[in-house]
């Protein structure tokens, strides 16, 4: 779930790691050195605070908050684990924790958590950040996809509104998308959804999880790529609504997820298919009197978990395997995820807490902001496929991208896409056996 915008707050540089030690001394007392990527200023302050008040409570043990940012923290904990440099605690995401498990960076906390941190957090939330027999993280906050639909087209469409308890199967999206379609001359159309696609591999892979899919598939201890029907039946809507239906402008496809935000606010787009975060930014951003609603994720029809499932990459916290004092950090891992904290960071990321006890809070089942379809929805969040997949990053990269982007885009048919995401990727997961 690597956040989608890096804004000033957010900056780091190469130099803040660098001086990131392991556990050093700061007045004769023990200093641990915590990466937080917190980039949003609600959430950087919960931070802050929260470091303020574990220096103010527990003086034997200090904790200093180095600021971080996501858009370059994966080559700068490759420098700093390299050169002995790294900081004790790690902010960091779930598919980021592979190649550091696997190369002895991180340190396995399967028999350092406490009791009561274990039992706040659902197994199938720590199976994200679990492989070959580890624990290198605690998935703390989480990001499921929604849609963010424009309520008063959907209502003057004689739509009925899909619900966490009652949600679309992707046969009634479909439909949907195109009762919200009107043809016209140039930006004069109106869709009933758009794609927003210059990411595809992450999307694709996770939302194949609502109709029973995975795409990475994990085979006698081997990474192999399969592409079978249910593996590919969200990538095929997605192609039928851009190139057969047009219930998808086409101009969608080389989007981030906030370029869809004007033409949502403009009536251009009915439907956005967005990370849950991306609330905050409608919210702040959309006209006076904008009526709009989050709904949950269409399902697949006879999938597991009724197709409610979907993969997620969770943010996560860790601790350096060269941490000197890695009882001291795991405990602040557990202050940092104690319920009462754990929801205060969710609200200022706009994000959902993976604590079972923080997502019944009532402020974050208000039907305001769609914050109680989210806690509806983190029910069924499961591990992405893509966790623990040893050259995923490459796979993705160098095979998925171009490649679906040539499928969503009609450049290339679903066979010739199934070769490439089948036969190139299992080459490429083949170099990473272990």
């Amino acid at each position: 779930m690597r956040r989608r915008t890096v804004l000033g707050a957010a900056v780091a540089s190469a130099g803040l790691l660098s001086a990131c030690g392991t556990g050093g001394r700061d007045e004769g007392h023990p200093t641990l050195d915590f990466l937080s990527l917190a980039w949003q200023a609600e959430s950087v302050a919960a931070n802050k605070a929260l470091v303020a008040e574990w220096n103010r409570s527990r003086p034997a043990v200090r904790v200093r908050y180095v600021q971080g940012s996501w858009s370059t923290v994966h080559d700068q904990l490759l420098t700093s684990f390299a050169g002995d440099t790294a900081p004790d605690i790690i902010h960091d995401e779930a598919n980021d924790l592979t190649d550091f498990g696997h190369g002895g960076d991180l340190a396995d906390l399967s028999d350092l958590l406490p009791a009561d941190l274990r039992a706040r957090i659902p197994a199938a939330s720590w199976d994200t950040a679990r492989f070959r027999g580890g624990l290198y993280g605690v998935p703390f906050l989480q990001e499921p996809r929604v849609l963010i639909a424009d309520r008063a087209r959907l209502s003057g469409a004689g739509i009925t509104l899909p619900t966490a308890e009652q949600p679309w199967t992707w046969d009634e999206f479909e439909e949907a998308a195109k009762e919200l379609t009107r043809h016209g001359k140039g930006r004069e159309s109106r869709y009933g959804v758009v794609w927003a696609m210059k990411e595809p591999v992450n999307q694709t892979v996770n939302m194949a999880v609502t109709t029973g899919g995975r795409v990475i598939h994990r085979e006698d201890d081997r990474t192999r790529v399969r592409f079978d029907a249910a593996d590919s039946a969200v990538a095929e809507l997605i192609r039928r609504q851009v190139r057969d239906e047009r219930t998808a402008p086409a101009s969608g496809l080389g989007m981030g997820g906030g370029d869809t935000l004007p033409g949502f606010f403009a009536g251009r787009y009915a439907m956005v298919p967005l990370g849950f975060s991306y609330r905050q930014q409608v919210s702040q951003q959309a006209p006076e009197g904008f009526d709009w609603v989050t709904l949950p994720l269409p399902v697949g029809r006879g999938a597991p978990d009724g197709g409610r499932a979907q993969g997620v990459s969770p943010q996560t916290l860790s601790v350096s395997r060269a941490c000197r004092h890695k009882e001291a950090a795991v405990a602040f891992l557990a202050f940092l995820t104690r319920t009462a904290s754990l929801t205060r960071l969710a609200r200022g990321d706009w994000l959902l807490p993976t604590g079972t006890a923080s997502l019944r809070d009532p402020s974050l089942n208000t039907e305001k902001d769609g914050w109680r379809t989210g806690t509806r929805v983190a029910a069924h969040l499961v591990a992405s496929p893509a966790l623990g997949a040893r050259g995923y990053p490459e796979w993705k990269d160098k095979v998925a991208t171009p490649a679906l982007q040539q499928y969503y885009s009609g450049a290339i048919g679903l066979d010739a896409l199934r070769t490439k995401l089948v036969r190139d990727g299992n080459r490429v997961f083949d170099r990473y056996r272990d």
